[in-house]
């Protein structure tokens, strides 16, 4: 008899951000995972929020993400046009309240003036060179986009690009992308 069987590991999403020319992409794939197993090929983990003015992306716990982009447009409403203030707030909240912080996600949340990485340990981080990356082929397609981002390619091609690149890289990412873009101030 086997004691401590372990629960499968879901292994959920890549995103990426990009910001250049004017614009501001944020991508991610469709993959949710279970374990060894494709659970499902197109969840969509990209989004609008704030009517449209705010874009993120989330990547873990879906329900989990589901609280905090909904907590995130709270602030939104009270902060408006103001997203490092409404993402500062978030992670004062999300870090401190007894129920968000067992919250297990990271952000990627962008306007058309900052691009920013939200976590559960207060961390509020705008990237460097307008490009971050996070889930599990993050860092795939966060280093395709640095390659990419010195060519002639604009935030969008660069960004699918990349995603592309992690999808042939990583078993938990494919190919099935969801991108929203903005105009950049």
């Amino acid at each position: 008899m086997t004691t401590g069987a372990r629960e499968p590991v879901w292994h959920a999403t890549t995103i990426l951000t990009v910001r250049k020319g004017g614009k501001v992409v944020v991508a991610g794939d469709g993959q949710v995972s279970m374990g060894e197993t494709i659970v499902k090929q197109s969840a969509r983990k990209v989004r609008p929020l704030a009517d449209g003015s705010v874009i993120g992306g989330f990547a873990g716990a879906t329900a989990d993400a589901f609280t905090l982009f909904e907590r995130l447009e709270t602030k939104l409403e009270q902060y408006p046009r103001q997203l490092l203030r409404a993402a500062v707030e978030l992670a004062k909240d999300w870090r401190t309240d007894r129920y968000l912080r067992h919250l297990q996600a990271l952000m990627l949340v962008a306007d058309s003036e900052v691009s920013l990485l939200l976590s559960g340990n207060g961390d509020v981080l705008e990237p460097e060179n307008g490009l971050a990356g996070i889930g599990s082929g993050g860092n795939f397609a966060l280093a395709a986009a640095r390659a990419l981002q010195d060519t002639d390619l604009d935030a969008e091609a660069i960004a699918r690009k990349a995603l592309k690149i992690a999808a042939d890289i990583c078993v938990y990412t494919n190919d099935q992308l969801i991108v929203e873009s903005l105009d950049t101030a």
